[in-house]
């Protein structure tokens, strides 16, 4: 579905009415040398894949998404840009792959609506007696704890 090297496609989800298809040329990839398994392979190859997007200047989402991801996302972008480091796997295009399915996700995340507020609630008769009754047999408790004094 999320082919490395070709647009970007988000199915339709909460805050995607009909899905979302970034193109290619809005993902910047760099690649470089990975540390972990590989072996001497590791030495040679550049898995280490660096996804960089940029919702400020994004063609893809409208102003008001735009505005919802900035800022949802605003303590992980640095510069304007939301960057996706992947260097878990030993193959490039599977660390290409995964770092996709982590921007998939945090745009996912970033573009649902917010949960609808908090509605406050008066406490029942009943638990504000328990709550009453409670804190009289701890003041009790606690005034055993002190001197006895000789009546």
């Amino acid at each position: 579905m999320n082919e490395p090297g070709s647009d970007l496609v988000i199915a339709a989800g909460p805050g995607l009415r009909r899905g979302l298809v970034i193109p290619a040329g809005e993902l910047v990839e760099r690649f470089s040398r990975s540390s972990g398994p590989g072996g001497q392979g590791v030495n040679t190859t550049d898995s280490r894949v660096e996804l960089v997007f940029d919702p400020e200047t994004s063609t893809a989402l409208t102003p008001a998404q735009r505005e919802r991801l900035v800022t949802a996302l605003d303590g992980r972008l640095v510069a304007g840009r939301l960057t996706i480091v992947a260097s878990e796997q030993r193959s490039q295009l599977r660390n290409r792959a995964a770092a996709r399915e982590r921007l998939v996700d945090l745009l996912r995340d970033g573009l649902a609506p917010p949960p609808p507020a908090r509605r406050a609630t008066k406490p029942t008769r009943g638990s504000q007696r328990r709550r009453i009754e409670g804190k009289k047999r701890r003041s009790e408790v606690k005034s055993g704890r002190g001197r006895i004094r000789p009546d």
